[in-house]
């Protein structure tokens, strides 16, 4: 695959986070976001990858006859929960994603946060949560990322490996809590100083009409992504997608796009062309 186009980011991270919902389709993910990371590592970028689990939870919670809370597009975790997490997060899914990696020939390893302190994390306090009420909002066992081993991942790097993270973070006691996917790719992507961040998700960016395709916004400014989420046009799960891209923004991660996988050489063409396949964050001037 042509490597044209990325050279001026030769030496620097990409962080791509991947959902749930697309590990479920091993071939797709090994075409759509296997060969695009192939390409970044031919041209000489770091990738590390970052992925979700919700569908796969969700329906774990289902044949266990578990209910499923959220909270304006936040996951509720109790112990349950997140018994049912480190199944979906540290087994399925991470396996899923392993082995369309490597049908990709992609060099991955793939873990998760727990693992060598990648995320160490914090139990989140009750807050208001945007879509939740005026009221704290008490997530249960959900963490925030305070700090990353970003040592482990700069040595995986030089040997050519791929670190593949599962949304899972704990602390020096042994606790382990359930954490955002984009929590811990915007954060992952901070600490790294990523030159891109990119959320792959099954939609091909920010939309105006969540049911058609053609409304994309090719970039966004936080100003305007305020009005999108007052007006409910940005709703739901999007909300923290695009809340946290802001908030990353100011960390010193360069561009955040969010992108979708039709067609399957989106993800490569928006490295190339901010806002030719998705939604590209834009800072404020």
């Amino acid at each position: 695959m042509a490597v044209s186009g990325l050279e001026q980011h030769r030496g620097a991270w990409f962080v791509v986070k991947v959902g749930g919902e697309l590990a479920q389709d091993k071939q797709k993910l090994a075409r759509a976001v296997g060969g695009p990371v192939k390409a970044f590592l031919a041209a000489g970028i770091k990738v590390c990858v970052v992925h979700g689990g919700g569908p796969q939870a969700t329906d774990l919670q289902k044949r266990l006859g578990l209910e499923t809370k959220q909270v304006g597009g936040r996951r509720v975790t109790d112990e349950a929960t997140l018994e049912v997490m480190k199944m979906t997060l540290g087994g399925q899914v991470s396996v899923d994603v392993a082995a369309a990696f490597r049908l990709a020939q992609v060099p991955a390893l793939c873990t998760s946060g727990v693992s060598c302190a990648l995320v160490d994390s914090v139990r989140r306090p009750p807050q208001v949560v945007t879509g939740g009420g005026p009221a704290p909002v008490d997530l249960g066992l959900v963490g925030d990322v305070t700090a990353v081993n970003v040592s482990v991942l700069e040595t995986l790097a030089r040997i050519g490996v791929v670190p593949v993270i599962g949304s899972l973070g704990g602390d020096a006691l042994g606790h382990v809590y359930n954490i955002n996917a984009d929590t811990v790719a915007t954060r992952v992507a901070a600490h790294l100083s990523a030159a891109k961040l990119f959320l792959v998700s099954n939609v091909p960016g920010v939309l105006r009409d969540k049911n058609d395709p053609s409304s994309r916004l090719p970039t966004l400014t936080e100003e305007e992504a305020k009005r999108q989420i007052a007006s409910g046009v940005i709703q739901g799960g999007m909300i923290p997608k695009v809340e946290e891209s802001f908030a990353m923004l100011a960390e010193g991660i360069a561009a955040i796009h969010i992108v979708g996988l039709d067609p399957e050489t989106s993800l490569l063409d928006e490295a190339r062309e901010p806002g030719s396949r998705g939604t590209a964050f834009l800072r404020a001037r």
